[in-house]
């Protein structure tokens, strides 16, 4: 594949990475004028201390033996449908770290209690699991109890004829989901990867607002606590991270953990957000109040349809359209978390040490193509790759040469097994 180490003009401000388009102003003049009314709003807030009580509804999924007519959008919208209607339950916590894994081959009955929302998207991801009847790949589901009470929808791909040599842990973008690397698992699996995705709280079949992060430190800590159970699992063998956007930014913050680094053989990040540039300088003042004021708020301003990420219309299509894929503006406490780990992860690239491999379109307007040269140079790690690729734009698994960009990092990957 043709890269070019140019360093790319660094992009407008955007507090997106990987999933809802570009966001050309989450702090705008406007809503910097609006800052007087949201204090308004505060003491208005401090008014009302108590929450009401969050619906609660029961979700079961089934494996199914024969296959079901109709296209997929349609069931998954039918799926929503059911479960907003569902039976009101007091919500109830699984004693245990894990749920065990589950298949279509278990024929067994799943069931959790949860938020109406959040159990829509988690029946859709959990059908989309039992579904999948690719006979080179054993497709499981589980769901992983974090340290906070919350339930993170994970699922695994397991090789069926190829042997085993190593595992890859996936790290989705923001607004996406695990399930969106279906097809990279699967030629992971081909080469003898077992892999392991997780959506990260607030995102796909997970517990939590869609969209919301309060804390980009939670997926951080949930990474760390899914690495320790799976190495512990499969014990070994070598373990691989994959990162992609803010993903990437959260396997990279991971990585400065110096017993979290020792126990992982190297990590490929894809347009990590490590640099985002602010409109103006009073947003870095102002995002902090904000987003302690109304969090979950979603501002007008911002740009919904956003610029594309990938050249493929037909993927692109395929990724909006999918309704486990949040596609509104970005939430306020969402884009500070954002700048507060992107600012943290420039101060401490030094503190990288483990062998990575980075690779980020010069034509990306959604995460800085520079940062990540400023990644590639800062960083103490002695093993360390960067490919930048002209032309190309910020969802590189979406990009009419995926299949190229899939062979360069899983030929990465074998040289380290």
């Amino acid at each position: 594949m043709a890269s070019k180490a140019a360093t790319p003009s660094s992009p407008s401000f955007i507090l997106t990475s990987g999933a809802s388009g570009r966001i050309t102003a989450l702090f705008s003049v406007q809503a910097l004028k609006s800052l007087l009314m949201l204090i308004n709003a505060f003491f208005l807030i401090l008014l009302a201390p108590f929450r009401g009580r969050r619906r609660m509804v029961v979700v079961a999924a089934r494996g199914s033996s024969s296959s079901s007519s109709g296209d997929q959008k349609s069931k998954d919208d039918r799926l929503l449908q059911e479960t907003s209607s569902g039976v009101h339950r007091t919500k109830l916590r699984v004693p245990a770290t894990i749920v065990p894994w589950k298949s279509a081959g278990g024929g067994g009955r799943v069931t959790a209690v949860v938020d109406p929302e959040v159990g829509g998207r988690r029946a859709i991801a959990i059908k989309r699991v039992l579904q999948d009847d690719d006979t080179n790949t054993v497709r499981e589901f589980s769901l992983f109890v974090t340290a906070r009470s919350d339930n993170l929808f994970t699922q695994s791909w397991t090789p069926v004829s190829a042997k085993i040599r190593g595992l890859v842990v996936l790290m989705h973008g923001l607004n996406e989901h695990s399930g969106r690397y279906n097809d990279f698992a699967k030629e992971l699996n081909a080469n003898g990867f077992k892999v392991y995705g997780m959506d990260w709280i607030g995102h796909g079949g997970s517990d939590g607002l869609h969209g919301y992060v309060h804390s980009l430190d939670y997926a951080v800590d949930d990474l760390k606590s899914f690495l320790d159970k799976i190495l512990t699992e499969n014990p070994g063998f070598p373990c691989f991270c994959f990162g992609h956007s803010t993903g990437a930014a959260i396997v990279l913050k991971a990585m400065m953990d110096p017993e979290v680094e020792a126990r992982v053989s190297g990590v490929v990040l894809t347009s990590p957000a490590v640099g985002i540039q602010p409109s103006h300088p009073l947003v870095v003042i102002l995002a902090p109040v904000l987003s302690f004021l109304l969090p979950t708020l979603q501002l007008n301003s911002a740009n919904k349809k956003g610029m594309p990420v990938s050249r493929d219309p037909d993927a692109l299509v395929a990724k909006y359209s999918d309704p486990l894929v949040y596609t509104g503006s970005v939430r306020v406490r969402t884009g500070y978390e954002i700048l507060r780990t992107t600012a943290y992860l420039q101060q401490n690239l030094k503190r990288l040490r483990i062998p990575f491999l980075v690779l980020h379109g010069a034509a990306d307007t959604v995460t800085d193509p520079a940062a990540s040269q400023r990644l590639h140079e800062e960083a103490s790690s002695t093993d360390k790759t960067i490919q930048l690729l002209e032309g190309f734009l910020h969802d590189l698994l979406l990009e009419p040469e995926r299949e190229e960009i899939m062979k360069d990092i899983i030929d990465w990957f074998n040289c380290r097994v």
